[in-house]
């Protein structure tokens, strides 16, 4: 099978939905025997796209890994002005806020729709929102009478990236949409897309990567000793709520004083903030505290392989795959209670749940599995029976195959009926708001209905 996979960003790129389709392309090209291409922007950090953090990367086509990388050149033009547009758009409540997102974010990759088109493809399928390649893919999909699959990755909590119903527009234009959770699915068919659409599949890991290693060398490099280590793997982003961890390792102290937090992950603008809340407590209590910044993939498995409790604090998730790497090292897990995480583990079977954002909450779990090493052996057995039946990348990564297939096998009598004449679009923005007339409205509506962004 012929396969186009679009995504922001790809290898070396690093990231969830880089790795997602990263190893989705490699399982398919050298496993199955798929001749697979990936359609992706020449940025080292798809943070590009609307600010000055990242860089361009040379455009052209080269081979990884047995997958063909094409690299398109990303358009900066009107960066300031999107920026404002967008904001004062959702601010204000106005007509198309959610296309003033999307512009905003972009890619902006005008040529990327014809390519998609002439792509010659058996299938497309594009990861991830809230980027504007989705929406090229599914106008690129639909002029060349090419199956189009989405794959959300949606961040249900995140409102300003997921709140659009442009987004939701797509998805019913797609062909097929792939969820990475059951959760992703309800909130989708409440949103209005009919559940025979979507397709759970999961997230994958490389199992063997964390079978077998022990804690030994990170307990020894970092100083941990023999004591109990609660870890914590994630980029110190204030939406992944490392505050609240902070804020409950107080309340474990009290009753284990010996135990240490190990949080390990990338820097960010909002790391200054949580070394002042470490820095504000107790010297005893700041020394049983270990960061890592910017670890390399490498040492993962190992600093995995440390912990007694991987503890992650997020709600703002669209998987959690530090989960199922937890659970493949054998480790009890503690999440939040909401969207997609809680979905994702079984409660007092492979790991707790606590009340999300609430710092006593996710001390009293912490404590309950400190209390009990029998109770946390068999938690992290049953994670890793979890990961050997549903979630390594030769499972899910079949799971996708199925669907490409469905669709491949349907494809005869595929038409476009994706497009929308831009008089239909400036009817409706007339009928729904007099802030957008005459030949304004002619030149907005027909920009987007070129890209199926009209509703």
């Amino acid at each position: 099978m012929k396969i186009l996979h679009v995504v922001q960003a790809y290898h070396p790129v690093v990231g969830g939905a880089e790795g997602l389709v990263k190893h989705f392309s490699e399982q398919l090209a050298n496993r199955r025997g798929d001749e697979v291409t990936v359609f992706t922007a020449a940025v080292t950090k798809p943070t590009y796209f609307w600010r000055d953090e990242g860089a361009p990367l040379p455009a052209g086509t080269e081979t990884i890994n047995g997958v063909s990388v094409r690299r398109f050149p990303v358009s900066k033009r009107f960066q300031f002005a999107r920026m404002v547009l967008a904001r004062s758009f959702y601010r204000l409540k106005l007509p198309y806020h959610d296309w003033a997102r999307t512009i905003q974010v972009g890619p902006l990759i005008p040529r990327l729709p014809q390519a998609i088109a002439q792509s010659g493809a058996d299938v497309v399928m594009a990861a991830t929102f809230p980027f504007l390649h989705m929406y090229y893919a599914v106008s690129g999909g639909r002029r060349g009478q090419i199956p189009v699959v989405l794959t959300g990755a949606i961040h249900t909590e995140d409102k300003w990236g997921y709140d659009r119903q442009i987004m939701i527009r797509a998805i019913n234009r797609a062909d097929a949409y792939v969820a990475l959770t059951a959760y992703e699915k309800t909130f989708l068919v409440e949103k209005g897309i009919a559940p025979e659409k979507i397709h759970v599949i999961g997230g994958g890991v490389e199992a063997a990567r964390f079978t077998g290693v022990t804690g030994a060398a990170a307990r020894q490099k970092y100083g941990l000793g023999d004591d109990p280590v609660i870890v914590v793997i994630s980029r110190q982003s204030e939406l992944k709520r490392l505050d609240t961890v902070i804020q409950a390792m107080p309340r474990v102290w009290a009753k284990f004083p010996q135990a240490r937090l190990l949080m390990a992950g990338a820097r960010t603008a909002y790391s200054a903030q949580l070394d002042g809340m470490i820095a504000r407590l107790p010297p005893e209590q700041q020394a049983r505290i270990t960061q890592i910044h910017d670890f390399p993939e490498t040492e993962k498995p190992s600093i995995m392989a440390a912990a007694d409790i991987f503890a992650h604090p997020s709600g703002n998730e669209s998987f959690g795959i530090v989960f199922v790497e937890a659970w493949a090292a054998g480790k009890p897990v503690i999440g939040a209670d909401v969207g997609a995480v809680a979905s994702l583990i079984t409660a007092g079977r492979d790991g707790l749940l606590f009340e999300y954002g609430r710092a006593a909450s996710l001390a009293e779990a912490i404590l309950a599995l400190l209390a009990n090493p029998g109770r946390r052996q068999a938690m992290g057995a049953a994670g890793r029976q979890k990961v050997q039946a549903n979630y390594t990348w030769e499972i899910v990564t079949d799971r996708l195959r199925d669907v490409y297939q469905q669709l491949f096998e349907n494809r005869k009598g595929g038409a476009n009926n994706l497009s929308e004449k831009p008089q239909a679009c400036i009817e409706r923005s007339r009928n729904k708001t007099q802030r957008l007339t005459g030949e304004k409205s002619r030149q907005i509506c027909g920009f987007f209905s070129r890209y199926n962004l009209s509703e």
